[in-house]
C-alpha cells in the first residue's frame, strides 16, 4: 500500500497529468478510429466491386467451358455408327456428364442448350435429347421447361447472339447471373448454351476484413503503447526543469507583488503630494473667513467654512486609502449641483487667490442641467486641475476661461466645457500614445520645467473621470486659438 502510494506521489510531481494522457489517447483513438473506418469502408467497397467482377467472370468461364466440351464432344462423336447401341450410350452418357456435371457445383443451378429449329426454340437439358436432335432430327422431343429463359433469349438475344456470337451475361440481383454462351459446332451458330450460376465469394471478404481489423488492433495497440512509453520518457525528463520552472515563477510573482505594491505608494505619494499644497491654501482660506467674520457675514462666512472643511475632510479621508472605496465616490445619497459646484470653486478659489488678478471668468451655465450621483468633492477635484491648467499654460495677461454646462435632454447627455482665449495646446499633447489616451493625461507630462512632480493634475483629473466617474474627458485646440476641455457625463 505504501509503495503504491509513492508511485502516486511521483506520478503527481510530473508535468502532464492523466487528464492530458486521457484527451491524447481519446484524440488518437477517435483519429485512429476514424482513419481504420475510411479504409476499412474503401477497402470493403474494392472487396465487392472485385468480387462481382470475378463472379461475372466465374461465371462466364465456367458457361464457355461447357459450351466447348459439348462442341468438342460432337466434333469426335459424328462418325460413330448409329445403328450401334452401345456407341449411342456412350455419347448419351457423355452428353448427360457434361451437361449435368456442372450442377453437382455448388453455384450451377441450371443448365440447358437452346437451339433453334424450324423458327421455335427448344431447350435440351438431357444426353438423349441432345443425341435425338443432333443426330435423329426425327426422334426429337422437347421439353416443357425453361420457357421463360427461352422467351428472354428470343426476344432479346437470339438476333445479337447470331450476329456476334458473343457471350452476354444478365445479372439478377447482387450474386446471380445468366449466362447465354453461342453454341458454334463446326463454326455454324445453332444456338445457345444457358446456365443460371450464383457464385458467391463472401467468405473471402470476410477472411480479408478480419484479418485487416486484427491488424488494425494490432497497430492501435503498439501506438498506445508507444504514447505510453512517450509519456513516461518526456515526464521523466522535463521533471527537474518543471521544478525550476516553479521556482521561477514563485520568484517572479513575488517581485511582481513587490512591484505592484511600490507603484500604488508612488501613486499614493504622488496624490498626497498634489492636495498638500491645495489642503494648505484652503486652510488659509479657512483662517482668513474667520478673522473677518461678523454678525453681517456669518451665513456666507458660514457657506464658505463649510465648504472648505469638508474639502479638507476629504483630502484626509483620501490619505488613508490606495483606492477609497467605490461607494464614497458614486453613491445614490449624493445630488451634486455641477453648477454651484463650478461656481464655488471661481468666486471661492481662483477669484480670491490674488487681487491683481491676470485673468477672468465667464460662466454659461445651463439651468436645466441635472443633478447628479457623485461627491461634489470628486467633482472638485476634476474640475480645478482643468482649470488650473488654463491659468498656468497661457501666457497672455488678459486671459478669458469660459465656463459653460449644457444638457441635451432628447440624448441624456450632460457637457462641461472649460475654454480660454490663450496659446493652446501643443499638438504632440493631442496625440494618442499605445494605452489609446491622449498625451495631455498621460503621468508626468508637462510643458512646464519645474521638477519631476509636474504633469500630474491632468492625469488625476483624467483617472478620476474615467475610472471612477464614468465620464469622457479630451481636449482639443479652438479654430480661433485657445485651449478647450470637454467633459461628456
Amino acid at each position: 500500500m505504501k509503495k503504491k502510494k509513492n508511485i502516486f506521489d511521483q506520478v503527481k510531481k510530473y508535468h502532464f497529468e492523466l487528464r492530458h494522457l486521457s484527451i491524447l489517447l481519446i484524440i488518437l483513438i477517435f483519429f485512429l478510429v476514424s482513419v481504420s473506418f475510411v479504409h476499412k469502408t474503401s477497402l470493403q467497397g474494392l472487396l465487392i466491386r472485385t468480387q462481382d467482377w470475378y463472379q461475372q467472370d466465374s461465371a462466364e468461364r465456367l458457361a464457355n467451358l461447357t459450351a466447348t466440351s459439348l462442341e468438342l464432344l460432337m466434333e469426335t462423336s459424328k462418325n460413330i455408327d448409329k445403328d450401334n447401341e452401345e456407341e449411342i450410350e456412350k455419347v448419351v452418357q457423355a452428353f448427360n456428364i457434361v451437361l449435368n456435371q456442372q450442377k453437382l457445383q455448388q453455384n450451377v443451378d441450371e443448365v440447358c442448350l437452346l437451339i433453334s429449329y424450324e423458327k421455335k426454340i427448344y431447350a435440351i437439358v438431357e444426353g438423349i435429347q441432345f443425341f435425338n436432335f443432333f443426330f435423329r432430327r426425327n426422334e426429337f422431343k422437347e421439353s416443357e421447361d425453361y420457357q421463360t429463359t427461352i422467351e428472354l433469349y428470343e426476344n432479346e438475344l437470339r438476333d445479337i447472339m447470331q450476329t456476334n456470337e458473343q457471350i452476354y451475361s444478365i445479372p439478377e440481383g447482387k450474386k446471380m447471373f445468366h449466362v447465354f454462351v453461342p453454341f458454334v459446332p463446326e463454326g455454324e451458330y445453332v444456338g445457345a448454351l444457358y446456365m443460371k450460376n450464383t457464385p458467391d465469394f463472401t467468405f473471402i471478404t470476410k477472411e480479408i476484413i478480419s484479418s485487416y481489423d486484427e491488424t488494425a488492433l494490432i497497430f492501435a495497440s503498439l501506438i498506445i503503447l508507444g504514447l505510453l512509453a512517450m509519456f513516461y520518457v518526456s515526464s521523466y525528463s522535463v521533471k527537474e526543469r518543471d521544478e525550476a520552472q516553479v521556482l521561477l515563477y514563485n520568484e517572479k510573482e513575488k517581485h511582481l507583488l513587490e512591484k505592484v505594491e511600490r507603484e500604488k505608494e508612488e501613486l499614493f505619494t504622488k496624490r498626497i503630494y498634489h492636495t498638500h499644497h491645495k489642503a494648505e491654501k484652503v486652510m488659509g482660506f479657512i483662517k482668513e473667513d474667520l478673522r473677518i467674520l461678523s454678525k453681517e457675514n456669518i451665513e456666507k462666512i458660514q457657506y464658505s467654512v463649510v465648504k472648505y472643511a469638508n474639502f479638507i475632510s476629504r483630502v484626509i479621508y483620501d490619505m488613508k486609502w490606495y483606492d477609497p472605496p467605490i461607494q464614497t465616490i458614486r453613491n445614490p445619497l449624493f445630488h451634486t449641483d455641477i453648477n454651484e459646484v463650478i461656481q464655488f470653486i471661481v468666486n471661492y478659489i481662483f477669484l480670491r487667490t490674488s487681487k491683481n488678478l491676470s485673468y477672468q471668468f465667464t460662466m454659461e451655465l445651463d439651468e436645466n442641467l441635472p443633478s447628479i450621483s457623485i461627491n461634489e468633492f470628486v467633482v472638485w477635484e476634476i474640475l480645478e486641475p482643468l482649470i488650473q491648467n488654463c491659468v498656468e499654460h497661457s501666457k497672455d495677461e488678459n486671459i478669458v476661461i469660459v465656463i459653460k454646462t449644457h444638457f441635451n435632454s432628447d440624448l441624456n447627455l450632460s457637457k462641461i466645457i472649460i475654454e480660454d482665449n490663450g496659446k493652446g495646446f501643443e499638438s504632440w499633447l493631442l496625440e494618442l500614445n499605445e494605452n489609446r489616451i491622449m498625451n495631455i493625461f498621460d503621468e508626468n507630462v508637462s510643458t512646464k520645467i519645474t521638477g519631476e512632480n509636474s504633469g500630474y493634475g491632468c492625469y488625476i483629473a483624467h483617472q478620476l473621470a474615467l475610472r471612477r466617474c464614468g465620464w469622457k474627458l479630451s481636449a482639443e485646440n479652438k479654430t480661433d486659438g485657445g485651449a478647450r476641455f470637454i467633459i461628456e457625463l
